[in-house]
C-alpha cells in the first residue's frame, strides 16, 4: 500500500513537472495572473461541458465536485485541527434537506416558482447555514472534553440524524423527499468547488489557522501562547458543516430524489477514506482523494454492491501502512500563497542569517569551549 500511494505521488510529480517548468519560466506579472485565466477557462468549459459531455459524464464530474467539498471541509476538522469526527454524512443531510426544502416548498408558495432557478444559490446557502447552526449545537457541548468524544458525539449524531428523518412524515419519512428541479451542473458545482477552496485556502493561511494547526500539534501548548483553543475549534467545526451543507444541497438538486439511507454512516465513511486517502492537512491531497476515490468507484461498479466493501477496507489498509495519505501534511504549489512558500522562506532565513551571522557567530563559539 505504501509503495502504491508513493508511485502515485511520484507519478503525478513526474507529469506536472513540465507544467512546472514551463509556469516558472514566465515572468512575474504573467503568473500573477495565470491562476485566474485558468479558472476563469475552466469555467467557460463547464459551462459548455453539456454540448460535448454525455449525461454520465456530466454526473461523475459533479459528484467528484461534490465529493471534493466534502473532503476539503472534513480535512479541515481531522487534518488540520488534528480531531476525528466520523459523522459528516448528518451535515450533509441537514442541508440537502433544507435546500430541498426551500426549493420545493417554501420559493414556490411565496409565488417565486419561476424563479427557483435563479434562487438556487440561496437555497444552498441557507441550507449550509442550517447545517452551520446544527454543527454549532453539537460544538459546543462536544469541546467541552478533549480526546476521542468528538468521535463518539458526531458518530451518535449521525445515527440520530438518519433516525429522526425516518420517523417525520411531513418530509418523507423512510420514502424520501422528491419533487426538486434538476439545479445542479457542472458549472454550478465547479463554481462551489473553488469558493469552498479559496475560503478554506484563506482561513488555513490565516492567523486563525494557525491557531488550528497549533491544537494538532499540541493543544496545551497552544492555550498558553494565547490561543483560545475552544473558539478555534467551535469556528472551525461550524465551518466544516456549513460546506458539507452546501455539498448535500448539491448532491439532493442533481438526483432530485433524497432520502435518510443517503446520508448513513457508510456516506461519512466514504468521506472519511477520501480524505485519509487523499493526505491529512492538505487541500490538495482533498482534491485528489475526491477524484480518485470516486471514479474507482465508477469503475468499480461491475461489482454492484460488493462495490461499497472497498471503502471500508481502503480505510483499514490507510489506517495501517499510509496513515497520512498520499500528500499528508503537504500541498500542492498554487495552493499555497506566495510569501509561504518554501523558497521564499528559506531566502528570507538566508538574509536573516547573513545580517545576524557576525553577531550569532561569537556566541556559538562561546556555547561550544563551554
Amino acid at each position: 500500500m505504501t509503495q502504491l500511494l508513493s508511485s502515485i505521488r511520484n507519478g503525478l510529480s513526474r507529469t506536472l513537472a513540465p507544467l512546472r517548468a514551463a509556469y516558472e519560466s514566465l515572468p512575474v506579472p504573467v503568473r500573477r495572473w495565470t491562476m485566474p485565466a485558468l479558472l476563469l477557462l475552466f469555467f467557460v468549459i463547464a459551462l459548455l461541458s453539456p454540448s460535448f459531455l454525455n449525461l454520465y459524464w456530466q454526473q461523475v464530474l459533479i459528484y467528484v465536485g461534490i465529493n471534493i467539498i466534502l473532503t476539503a471541509s472534513l480535512n479541515l476538522v481531522n487534518g488540520y485541527m488534528g480531531e476525528f469526527s466520523v459523522g459528516h454524512a448528518g451535515f450533509m443531510a441537514v442541508g440537502a434537506y433544507v435546500a430541498s426544502i426551500m426549493t420545493v416548498w417554501v420559493f414556490p408558495r411565496w409565488g417565486l416558482r419561476e424563479y427557483v432557478p435563479y434562487l438556487f444559490p440561496l437555497a444552498l446557502l441557507i441550507g449550509g447555514l442550517a447545517a452551520g447552526l446544527t454543527g454549532l449545537i453539537i460544538a459546543v457541548p462536544s469541546f467541552r472534553t478533549r480526546g476521542d468524544y468528538l468521535a463518539i458525539v458526531t458518530l451518535a449524531w449521525n445515527m440520530i440524524v438518519k433516525s429522526v428523518l425516518e420517523n417525520v412524515d411531513a418530509i418523507g419519512g423512510p420514502r424520501g423527499f422528491m419533487g426538486m428541479q434538476k439545479l445542479t451542473s457542472v458549472a454550478w458545482v465547479y463554481v462551489w468547488v473553488v469558493i469552498t477552496i479559496f475560503i478554506l485556502r484563506n482561513l488555513v493561511y490565516s492567523n486563525f489557522g494557525r491557531g488550528t494547526l497549533s491544537i494538532r500539534e499540541d493543544e496545551i501548548a497552544a492555550s498558553l501562547v494565547s490561543v483560545d483553543t475552544r473558539k478555534v475549534k467551535i469556528t472551525v467545526f461550524v465551518v466544516a458543516s456549513f460546506f458539507a451543507g452546501i455539498a448535500g444541497g448539491l448532491f439532493a438538486h442533481i438526483i432530485q430524489f433524497i432520502n435518510p439511507r443517503s446520508f448513513s454512516i457508510l456516506k461519512s465513511t466514504e468521506t472519511l477514506v477520501m480524505v485519509y486517502l487523499g493526505g491529512i492537512g492538505s487541500l490538495g491531497g482533498s482534491i485528489l482523494g475526491a477524484t480518485i476515490y470516486t471514479v474507482l468507484l465508477e469503475l468499480l461498479r461491475p461489482l454492484q454492491v460488493w462495490r461499497w466493501v472497498i471503502g471500508p477496507l481502503l480505510l483499514v489498509f490507510l489506517m495501517i501502512f499510509r496513515p497520512r495519505g498520499i500528500m499528508g501534511m503537504r500541498e500542492w504549489r498554487f495552493l499555497i500563497p506566495p510569501e509561504e512558500r518554501p523558497e521564499v522562506i528559506d531566502a528570507l532565513k538566508e538574509r536573516i542569517r547573513k545580517k545576524r551571522g557576525p553577531a550569532v557567530a561569537p556566541a556559538a563559539s562561546v556555547g561550544a569551549s563551554e
